[in-house]
């Protein structure tokens, strides 16, 4: 009578792949929660807190405006419900970015893992870098700060927001946000996860700060500024990695990140040492949003004078390595002269040895040493 063994399969349990492979549509469904909230009477008043801007207020039209009211909006606990709200659909853009772009372009060059996930990392934020540009360059533009520079000070605190300025800070730190579930669903390596929490911290620290102490006007042109600059290394090294030999857009980029942090403080400075230190209203007020006193002017600017010197001693160590393996790369090889001995043939000498040259064990082959031990 044959015995049956026990089955030892486990039941079948989700695995970790299945997750980071539908973790879009969970997001995805999430977002429609939120947004199928506002077709009922009895969730629209909470769903509307995560989907549209809070904290409206209408400006009266005045004689330089006088067939438009202004729409203007202040910051308020409920923004961080519309954060999570835009950060979920940053997670969803992330997801079809990558599976209709980068990983079709991966396919195509059979990058190593390590190319893999820079080529991804890359690929991602030079596509955030060029679209926040844009998008900044036309707020700056639409609002006169590059024609009158005296707007990153004059009429300080800047409690009152447009349309665009608030929404563009909501969309900056929802991104950044979500670059916290990002390192698990692309599965970060664990040596790689304490540098991406320190520029991910760094960002959300200076977006978040800039936004709360109504400091979005140079928090803008800074941005802009420092995004741009990020925008061109990243596309450079999408380049790099299709052709090792490119090596212009690492040039251009090296000028332009020493003039980016010569430009990030020249601005600091300009608006936070002498522009709001020679304001009348230098008095802290929670209520108006006046943050114009010494302690706080101090502490902005020394946190920006902190990251600009990180980043330029990461930059340099940067520098230093490609430098160090550029000559590596390129120092000349000393070849060894041919030796000739007798009794062999030239043939036999090039199959020991390497384009003529004899290798160690050339002169004393397996062959040999068996005829001398016989």
């Amino acid at each position: 009578m044959a015995i049956r063994k026990k089955s030892t399969k486990s039941p079948p349990v989700l695995s970790h792949e299945f997750i980071l492979q539908n973790h879009a549509d969970i997001v995805s469904c999430v977002a429609m929660v939120f947004l199928l909230g506002l077709m009922f009477e009895v969730t629209a008043k909470a769903s509307i807190i995560f989907v549209t801007l809070q904290y409206n207020v209408t400006l009266p039209a005045t004689e330089e405006q006088a067939t438009e009211s202004a729409f203007l909006y202040y910051y308020g606990i409920k923004d961080l419900a519309t954060v999570f709200f835009y950060m979920l659909v940053a997670i969803i853009i992330h997801a079809i970015i990558q599976e209709y772009v980068l990983d079709k372009i991966n396919r195509r060059m059979h990058f190593s893992k390590t190319k893999h996930s820079k080529f991804n990392e890359s690929g991602q934020l030079s596509a955030f870098y060029l679209f926040s540009c844009i998008w900044g360059t036309f707020i700056l533009i639409s609002e006169n700060y590059i024609s009158d520079p005296t707007i990153l000070w004059r009429a300080y605190p800047h409690n009152l927001m447009t349309f665009q300025m608030k929404f563009f800070y909501i969309a900056q730190l929802a991104y950044w946000f979500h670059a916290f579930p990002e390192l698990y669903f692309q599965k970060t390596k664990k040596e790689d996860i304490p540098r991406q929490l320190v520029y991910i911290g760094l960002y959300l620290f200076h977006i978040a700060g800039a936004y709360l102490l109504n400091l979005n006007h140079l928090g803008l042109v800074l941005l802009v500024l420092h995004y741009f600059v990020e925008f061109l290394f990243h596309i450079s090294r999408l380049f790099y990695f299709s052709d090792e030999k490119y090596q212009k857009g690492f040039s251009l980029w090296a000028v332009l990140f020493v003039l980016g942090r010569l430009l990030t403080l020249i601005l600091s400075v300009l608006t936070v040492g002498f522009g709001l230190a020679r304001a009348e209203n230098q008095k802290l007020d929670f209520s108006t949003g006046n943050f114009n006193v010494l302690a706080v002017r101090i502490a902005v600017l020394a946190s920006i004078c902190i990251t600009q010197a990180f980043m330029m001693w990461k930059f340099i160590n940067f520098q230093l390595r490609r430098w160090r393996e550029h000559s590596t790369f390129q120092a000349p090889t000393v070849k060894k002269k041919p030796t000739v001995t007798k009794g062999r043939s030239s043939r036999k000498g090039t199959e020991n040895g390497v384009n003529g040259t004899v290798t160690s064990n050339g002169a004393d082959s397996p062959r040999k040493r068996k005829e001398k031990s016989s």
